[in-house]
């Protein structure tokens, strides 16, 4: 959770609602819908920008933490997880059925399987078996009527937007269907540093090159930030840290990376053999130790302890970024505001370059080299700490811009950033202005989004600073589907003496 939404100003839901039952969220979206109340849905509580926990006007809170059931059918390489449960609670109920299936979760641990999934979902596993949206096979929803829907029942139409295009703007997702795909029974890591004194920025150029046509199985991602040269000195200096997974062992690597880059020098020492799952625990942050034995029920913690403020950003890159972009960016990390600054670089290429733009609404497919996650973190409150810091990364992000995608210049709506655009607060948006920062998350896919909410919410209640629009007759774009009836049958409830409800 972010920091900078849990102080005593940030404003506060009127009502907190855990519920324990489905049908306890159904009653809440009737009568949140009934006395005209905003709705914001927490899974895991990552939404960088607050959006699943905050808002402008009155609202209600519906916490999923109590259903988080993980099932798992090892014999038809599938699992149900409901909506409240953590990436890390998933893969580890996975891991005591199988040694050898998993899921391309995301790279934390603790983020909400909800958020995950509806946005996309990165992680080691996408070169080789894609996003986590890309191996849905079916949810379960709860729409402005207060209807529980399967794949079936929902459509088509609606079952594609949940995969990728924010499930928050549709209903209240309350569990997922999920392919498990096969992991080797031994992986290999490694995580290499390197700073500009032993040629990090001439690494960074070769790794452009290689990072999205390396074999598959194998995914190198590179994290920069700036370190102190020595214990001894306060020069400050740039790190890259090549940090990787391979989906085999070490003597199958060796050759790979010799071969394709050998300009790293990589040797079996920097290697460490482990199974699927404990290359989870360990790039998820857990441990930085490789031999050190931390348990598998610690992917079972759903929050990281300590307060930490962060703003975050997102770019593509389709070219690689020549010297000068890279030298240029050097003199930025070195300012005061950057002491805790972090740029991640994730390498596309694999299955990534082979999925349809419109398969599902995450657009960012072939022709991308690698993302970047830029991160800017700072641990004292104040607005005047978080103006400096939030100042800092948009500058970067401007000094960005040549380097990057362009028209649009793409972003992950997973790393969610309200500087690219807002919706009104008033409840209506018009189809112009959403795109603003929609065709920015979803290209072309944004227009069918807007379609669908129109046809399944078209009075546009669920709804946020980021969420899609439900179209009117002033946004003169054709609609071929009938609208659902919005009060036409509905039955007003009212909430059970058995709801969880925190005021």
């Amino acid at each position: 959770m972010n920091s900078r939404f849990t102080s005593n100003t940030t404003a506060k839901p009127l009502v907190i609602v855990i519920p324990l039952e489905v049908p306890e969220i159904q009653a809440t979206v009737i009568c949140s819908r009934r006395h005209d109340m905003q709705i914001r849905i927490r899974s895991g509580g990552h939404d960088y920008e607050g959006l699943s926990y905050v808002s402008e006007v009155p609202f209600v809170v519906i916490d999923l933490i109590n259903l988080r059931e993980v099932q798992v059918d090892v014999e038809k390489r599938s699992a149900w997880v409901q909506g409240g449960a953590t990436a890390g609670e998933l893969l580890y109920k996975i891991s005591q059925k199988s040694k050898t299936l998993g899921f391309p979760a995301g790279i934390c641990p603790t983020v909400g399987v909800s958020g995950l999934i509806s946005g996309g979902g990165y992680g080691f596993l996408m070169r080789k078996y894609g996003l986590s949206a890309d191996n849905i096979l079916d949810a379960h929803i709860i729409d402005v009527n207060g209807r529980v829907l399967d794949r079936e029942s929902m459509g088509e139409d609606l079952f594609w937007a949940i995969r990728g295009g924010g499930g928050a703007s549709f209903g209240v997702i309350i569990a997922w269907k999920v392919k498990l795909v096969h992991v080797p029974s031994t992986v290999t890591i490694f995580r290499v540093s390197r700073t500009l004194e032993h040629n990090a920025t001439k690494l960074i150029q070769k790794w452009q090159l290689v990072a999205n046509k390396l074999d598959e199985d194998l995914n190198i991602r590179v994290i920069l930030e700036r370190v102190n040269t020595s214990t001894q000195t306060r020069k400050l200096t740039i790190k890259a840290t090549f940090e990787s997974l391979f989906l085999g062992g070490v003597d199958g690597l060796i050759p790979l990376m010799e071969e394709e880059f050998p300009e790293l020098g990589l040797v079996r020492e920097d290697c460490t053999e482990m199974s699927w799952i404990e290359s989870v625990i360990y790039h998820g942050g857990f441990t930085s130790d490789f031999t050190s034995d931390q348990p598998l029920e610690v992917l079972l913690n759903r929050t990281h302890s300590g307060v930490l403020f962060f703003k975050a950003k997102s770019d593509y890159v389709r070219d690689p970024i020549p010297d000068i972009g890279l030298e240029g960016l050097w003199p930025m990390f070195y300012e005061d505001e950057a002491k805790s600054a972090v740029l991640i670089f994730t390498p596309y290429g694999g299955i990534m370059d082979e999925i349809s733009e419109s398969e599902i609404p995450f657009p960012h497919r072939a022709g991308n080299i690698y993302q970047i996650q830029h991160l800017v973190f700072w641990k004292e409150e104040g607005d005047k700490v978080e103006k400096r810091h939030i100042n800092w990364i948009r500058k970067l992000y401007i000094y960005m811009e040549p380097f990057v995608s362009k028209s649009p210049r793409g972003a992950y709506v997973n790393y969610r950033d309200l500087d690219i655009g807002v919706n009104n607060n008033n409840g209506y948006t018009s189809y112009k202005k959403a795109s603003i920062w929609g065709v920015k998350y979803f290209k072309n896919n944004f227009k069918r989004l807007a379609k669908v909410k129109t046809k399944v919410d078209p009075l546009n209640f669920f709804r946020s600073e980021q969420s899609i629009p439900s179209l009117s007759r002033f946004d003169n774009i054709t609609i071929r589907h009938n609208t659902l009836p919005c009060e036409e049958g509905m039955q007003l409830l009212e909430f059970p003496d058995a709801l969880h409800v925190i005021i």
